[in-house]
């Protein structure tokens, strides 16, 4: 078995490949294999990979099974320790793998960690997707060490710090193998987004830690598979969102929050059509909350097992206020405010 796999999941991505793949290739050489797995691209990803990136090892898939099945699929066929889920969009630095595995070496109660995810577009600030570490409100909504909403800071080394979290970033996922598997891997029926924010959930409900290591640095374009204000996003984050309430969250807080988030939910869709005039976004958070009601009833066993196995009931990095009331009502922007 080997130490480190870092596996980067592409589905007619070769201009990505093109771009970034260099800076992950010279900076994991001697440290981590790099594979490559692809969701049955019609491009040409596997022709640049067998010409160009002959270092990397492809494992081919025979569909398009999304970010989560998607890397389900590949890491069933990678032993490895560790594995590190990697965007394609990401530009990794010198040194970048060193502090994540020393951590993880020698601390035997930490599942997962993240570097610092900082844009690649505006190389000063934080990048959205996951900035220092990420955390959730009472109510789902998730927020960053650095980003909450849509406000990014600026990185003056206010998160140098280690630190306890409650989900890191897809983005640049660091994972022991072991605790993966466990926790029953990512959500394949989320298809993309918030896959990450329920496995990291699990792992925490299972007493297992999740930390971000800032002194491993890189950065991210961000958007490449869906862009922001795409209707599909919006969908996706809202119905794999409330199904990861619906999961993990303890008996005692089901009900309330589930209520309220009804009520949050189509707060949403209004302002959306009115305030935003985006009527793709309305109709995906009717259609997201529509489709959840719909498959509810398929996770009543997952559900059921999650609390059943559930060794930590109170995790302190799902924070016990509402974001909408800090930020809107109270002006908080930052996270260091909160």
């Amino acid at each position: 078995m080997e130490k480190l796999a870092i596996v980067i999941l592409n589905w007619n991505g070769a201009e990505m490949m093109r771009r970034f793949l260099p800076s992950v290739v010279e900076h994991s050489r001697g440290v981590a294999t790099v594979y490559v797995a692809d969701n049955a691209s019609t491009d040409d990803s596997l022709a640049l990979l067998g010409e160009e990136f002959r270092e990397c090892r492809v494992v081919p898939l025979d569909r398009n099974w999304g970010f989560a099945d998607g890397y389900n699929k590949a890491l069933k066929q990678i032993e490895a320790e560790y594995y590190l889920l990697l965007n394609s969009d990401v530009e990794v630095t010198a040194g970048w793998l060193t502090p994540m595995l020393e951590f993880m070496d020698a601390h035997s109660d930490v599942a997962a960690c993240q570097p610092k995810l900082l844009s690649f577009s505006d190389r000063g600030s934080f990048e959205y997707a996951g900035a220092c570490g990420g955390f959730i409100d009472r109510y789902g909504y998730p927020f960053c060490r650095g980003r909450i909403f849509d406000v990014v800071e600026r990185d003056v080394g206010q998160y140098d710090s280690r630190a306890e979290i409650m989900w890191a970033t897809g983005a640049a996922l660091m994972v022991r193998s072991a605790d993966y598997w466990k926790a029953g891997g990512l959500d394949g029926r989320f298809f993309a987004h918030n896959e990450e924010i329920d496995l990291c959930w699990r792992l925490r409900l299972l007493g297992r830690k999740i930390y971000c290591i800032p002194e491993s640095r890189v950065y991210h374009l961000g958007g490449g598979t869906l862009p922001k204000g795409n209707p599909m996003k919006t969908f996706l984050n809202f119905r794999n969102n409330l199904t990861m309430l619906y999961k993990c969250l303890p008996e005692g807080d089901l009900r309330r929050v589930m209520w309220v988030r009804w009520w949050l939910d189509y707060l949403a869709a209004a302002e959306m059509l009115l305030l935003k005039r985006s009527l793709g976004d309305f109709k995906a958070v009717w259609k997201a909350r529509r489709a959840f009601a719909r498959w509810k009833a398929d996770f009543r066993a997952d559900r059921a097992h999650i609390q059943a196995t559930a060794a930590a009931k109170d995790i302190p990095e799902r924070k016990p206020f509402s974001l909408l009331w800090q930020y809107y009502v109270k002006g908080k922007r930052r996270f260091s405010d909160l």
